[in-house]
């Protein structure tokens, strides 16, 4: 019984999905690269990098509880733990409320700017999984959410918040939009027989034509912030593979397919590691 208890823990969590933790990671190791010129130092990568997946295990709790009455009706959600009531609501945030307060003891070790703003980051947590009842493009306020890494890492090293971190927030944000995007087009059809709101719904036919202008709002904004025509051929060539990406995730969900819409979500991560390649180049 204990290991089944355990397999439902980590199934709720997504332990066999790290791409959901990775796409939260790498914006957050870029930010503090920028923020220390360099190399933060390895207790800042460890913090940020546990902190990142504990952080988002929580938010899976909280999702699937706030959801549970949702994803029943979405054949891609129907069986998770909480949803399949395999795992009652009260047990699935208290193991949330554990993992987050694993976080804070985290941040708790870096200093008191970023432990300010670690409880705006959690209030951001907080307020995404019901945003979809009420606002039309909830991925945006998941794209707030998912780049607060950004101006915590700057926190931490510099004990401020200055400009740049608002803006690689801003760039990042379109990042979330256009993949969050791609993963709401795998379950428009359930969604909008059960009432969600999805930015795949809003945008409607100009959903591909949106997440194209959001992948290169992204790129540009940080292109320009890492002003990248002073860098080298690294970099060039790291920007280049980032391109590279985004023209093969418009050949996956140019026919908007279940599958391929769902591939190109789950391949998001390597467009960030891509870019936190180029981010580390410039520093070298």
């Amino acid at each position: 019984m204990l290991r089944d208890k355990l397999n439902l823990y980590l199934d709720l969590i997504r332990w066999n999905r790290p791409a959901g933790w990775l796409l939260l990671l790498w914006p957050s190791l870029s930010a503090l690269w920028i923020a220390a010129g360099g190399f933060p130092g390895w207790h800042l990568v460890t913090v940020f990098t546990l902190g990142t997946i504990l952080m988002r295990s929580a938010g899976c709790c909280l999702n699937d509880v706030a959801d549970r009455d949702f994803d029943k009706h979405v054949k891609r959600t129907a069986n998770r733990p909480v949803t399949s009531g395999r795992l009652g609501a009260k047990e699935a945030l208290a193991l949330g409320a554990v993992l987050a307060l694993l976080a804070f003891g985290l941040v708790l070790t870096i200093n008191r700017a970023a432990v300010l703003w670690s409880f705006a980051a959690l209030a951001t947590a907080l307020v995404y999984p019901y945003a979809k009842r009420v606002v039309s493009m909830p991925q945006a306020v998941l794209g707030v959410a998912f780049s607060f890494g950004i101006p915590m890492a700057f926190a931490a090293v510099q004990s401020q918040v200055p400009l740049v971190a608002w803006l690689l927030l801003l760039g990042n944000l379109f990042w979330v939009l256009a993949y969050d995007t791609e993963y709401a087009m795998v379950d428009r059809d359930d969604d909008l027989r059960i009432g969600m709101k999805t930015s795949a719904i809003t945008l409607g036919r100009w959903d591909v034509l949106a997440i194209m202008g959001f992948y290169a709002a992204y790129l540009l904004i940080w292109a320009l912030l890492l002003n990248a025509e002073q860098q080298g051929l690294w970099f060039c060539l790291a920007g280049l593979t980032s391109v590279g990406q985004v023209v093969w995730h418009y050949c996956l969900i140019r026919h908007r397919s279940r599958e391929g819409c769902f591939k190109a979500f789950r391949l998001n991560h390597w467009l960030g590691f891509s870019v936190f390649a180029a981010v580390v180049l410039v520093y070298l």
